[in-house]
């Protein structure tokens, strides 16, 4: 009963925000610049809509999932350094925290120049998702579970081997948590990699609606992709409670 009560609220919060949402826009409360929703989903589900959304949704989850496969490696591979090669630790946390803090705005005119404008929405994916992964791992392989660590160190084992017979294992859930965190973040960074020059994409739709002033293509952009961000946070959280019942 406590489960259909808390789907319940829950569906009734999602109903009242629509609600409120075309409400806002079917009486202007808002301006012009906001459109009914109705008027949104009626423009996504047209043949025009459809093909314009088809494509940039395509082009930006190509760039997306791109970039959290190479940020996850990275950030994965930097945090089982960090735990193999103890005075490479602080370091590596350094340059994690300054990449994170760069703001995207100065680094996008940088990555165009070294690496171009087609690669630069998943290098920003990447290194966004990379970050997440390295917090998520760096935390889990300090934290150990319970004190069969110093088990493992009395019967005489490797880093590498309690790394692989112990940590890694018990660190499977915090992964995914990484993983869900890092998707997301992933999805940003190519939308904003992709206002910098792009050919295709979210990113460059949003550009091109706001500069023709096509309100509900900008909406549909808008609301399309905090949905996709959703779908994939959902989708790796459902994969996180698996591994969490099957490594704890």
């Amino acid at each position: 009963m406590t489960v259909l009560r808390k789907l319940g609220v829950n569906v009734a919060g999602v109903v009242i925000l629509l609600a409120v949402l075309e409400v806002v826009g079917r009486f202007r409360l808002a301006g012009p610049i906001w459109p009914p929703l109705s008027d949104v989903v009626a423009y996504s589900g047209s043949d025009q809509g459809r093909l314009i959304l088809g494509r940039a949704v395509a082009a930006t989850v190509g760039e997306a999932l791109s970039g959290l496969l190479i940020g996850t490696v990275a950030g994965l591979v930097a945090a089982t350094f960090g735990l193999l090669v103890p005075w490479l630790r602080a370091g590596m946390s350094q340059v994690a925290i300054v990449l994170s803090t760069v703001p995207l705005i100065a680094l996008g005119p940088i990555l165009i120049t070294t690496v171009g404008s087609e690669r630069t929405p998943a290098v920003i994916a990447a290194l966004g998702a990379g970050f997440m992964v390295f917090v998520a791992m760096s935390s889990a392989f300090s934290r150990p579970a319970d004190n069969t660590q110093d088990l493992f160190r009395v019967l005489g084992a490797s880093r590498l081997k309690t790394l692989a017979r112990l940590t890694a294992p018990a660190s499977v859930p915090a992964f995914f948590d990484g993983l869900a965190l890092a998707a997301p973040a992933a999805l940003l960074g190519a939308v904003v990699g992709e206002w910098f020059g792009a050919a295709r994409g979210i990113g460059v739709l949003l550009v091109s609606s706001m500069q023709n002033y096509k309100v509900e293509q900008l909406w549909a952009a808008a609301l399309g992709t905090s949905i996709l961000s959703l779908v994939m946070y959902g989708a790796l959280a459902g994969v996180r409670q698996a591994a969490v019942r099957r490594f704890t």
